[in-house]
């Protein structure tokens, strides 16, 4: 009779003996505003007050600034050889093993977040196949979806949105570029997926120039890993881990979490037999080259990179006085990229008192040089075509500049110019800088990187080694 009972203790009583949750008992998902979300961590971090970032119209009161004798009010940046100890780093294993990790720390708990080692498998699965063209090349299109396992937080539901492309007479694995975007499969039914169409006289789109060359290229759609703003931080990818509430202030931010999901798109094609996964590169523009240099920075499975127009919190200078600031990201429109504790540098008043740019530990030029030595090629256009002045293209410049000896140190090149950023200026526009790992161009064109792909390709095809 004992025995007989043992069978028929409810299943609830087994979850809990177990240790598992259950769903009813599991905590509702906030709903909170942007403002509501970033009040929050306000409260958390003790911030009473935020100074306003700067506006992007020139007549505004409170404009941006563009007056480069006031654009450099911390001239010194952090030394990216110099360890916190005050000892400089000589050799590659120096860098390696202690500065790199000091400089990880410091992106991970003050600037950018950390990404939480609870985070749950991504399990990959192909939807769709089609064989289609991309320009006059016959490609293999794969569309994916990469569920999230949300066993332990059911409310929230994650999928993964990517494409995959690659050409249909590839007798060896292909380099692919994954790059952020929503593009869908190649064809009559999803022509987006072939990038905009070209200028009369101007550059096929990136996909075509990509297959015509050899390599594949994939497109991850980041409002499937985590929306790009304030209210989504209790959704998505952070939300899942967090069970649905609010961030705690060394908490990933946006553009981590865009990172994480293109590491796991790699994952992916590291298991296509189609991908040649030691040449994998990643590519975005504006807040997605941001994504991407962070998405080369701290994964260094990827083996190339094309940064474009990133601007603050990308490629530019913290410590700049120029443009777009640390107190735009700061407020409540773009907080939700960085973590909660990067807020703190734009604080006027809070219990620690206030802090500006010049109290960051760390600052562009050291996420560009989390990359090194691979090849880093940084891109933009021009104002007069829509690329804004906001962006601080020459701050931008400078952070390259000063990422150079970490390049240097790790047996790659940089930029060819002297280590002195303060006085380096930018090359005119259209004069490209290839020599090295480290790259640079400014082409013509608006907020775009479209121009520059016939440029990178080659450049890329070079230093990874491609027959």
């Amino acid at each position: 009779m004992r025995a007989a009972n043992r069978w028929v203790i409810p299943l609830f009583i087994v979850r809990v003996l177990a240790g598992q949750q259950l769903p009813g008992s599991l905590p509702p998902p906030q709903n909170w505003t942007a403002a509501e979300d970033h009040r929050n961590m306000m409260d958390q971090l003790g911030i009473k007050a935020l100074r306003p970032g700067p506006s992007g119209t020139e007549t505004a009161p409170n404009h941006a600034n563009y007056d480069e004798s006031t654009a450099n009010p911390f001239p010194i940046l952090p030394d990216a050889l110099t360890l916190k100890n005050g000892k400089k780093v000589t050799t590659a294993a120096m860098w390696w093993n202690q500065r790199r990790p000091e400089i990880v720390e410091d992106f991970e708990r003050e600037v950018l977040g950390r990404v939480p080692r609870t985070v749950p498998k991504v399990t990959w699965t192909v939807t769709n196949t089609v064989n289609a063209t991309v320009g006059s090349r016959p490609v293999i299109g794969k569309q994916l979806v990469g569920h999230v396992d949300n066993s332990s937080y059911p409310l929230i539901n994650v999928e993964l949105q990517m494409t995959l492309v690659t050409p249909a007479d590839a007798r060896s694995p292909v380099p692919v570029m994954i790059m952020f975007g929503g593009g869908g499969l190649p064809g009559a039914s999803a022509p987006a997926a072939r990038g905009p169409a070209a200028p009369a006289g101007g550059d096929p789109p990136a996909t075509q120039q990509l297959i015509a060359d050899g390599w594949g290229y994939a497109s991850i759609n980041p409002g499937s890993i985590q929306a790009d703003n304030g209210a989504g931080l209790t959704k998505g990818i952070i939300g899942l881990v967090n069970k649905g509430q609010a961030r705690k202030p060394d908490d990933w931010g946006a553009l981590r979490a865009w990172a994480w999901g293109a590491a796991r798109a790699l994952d992916y094609l590291e298991t296509d037999k189609t991908v040649d996964a030691k040449r994998v590169g990643i590519e975005g523009v504006s807040r997605y080259g941001k994504a991407a240099l962070v998405t080369m920075a701290f994964d260094t499975r990827f083996a190339v990179a094309l940064i474009g127009s990133s601007g603050e919190g990308g490629a530019k200078l913290h410590r700049r006085n120029w443009g777009e600031a640390v107190e735009n990201l700061t407020g409540s429109g773009e907080y939700h990229w960085m973590a909660g504790n990067f807020m703190k540098y734009g604080a006027a008043e809070a219990t620690f008192g206030s802090k500006n740019a010049g109290d960051l530990p760390v600052d562009a030029h050291e996420l560009i040089a989390l990359c090194a030595p691979r090849p880093t090629f940084i891109s933009y256009g021009v104002p007069e075509k829509g690329d804004a002045k906001w962006l601080d293209h020459q701050g931008s410049y400078m952070a390259a500049i000063a990422a150079g000896p970490v390049f240097r140190l790790l047996g790659g090149k940089d930029l060819g110019t002297s280590d002195d950023y303060n006085k380096e200026k930018m090359p005119a526009v259209n004069v490209s800088m290839l020599n090295g790992q480290l790259a640079w161009r400014q082409h013509d064109g608006g907020h775009t990187d479209g121009p520059n792909w016939k440029y990178f390709i080659p450049w890329a095809d070079k230093f990874l080694k491609r027959p």
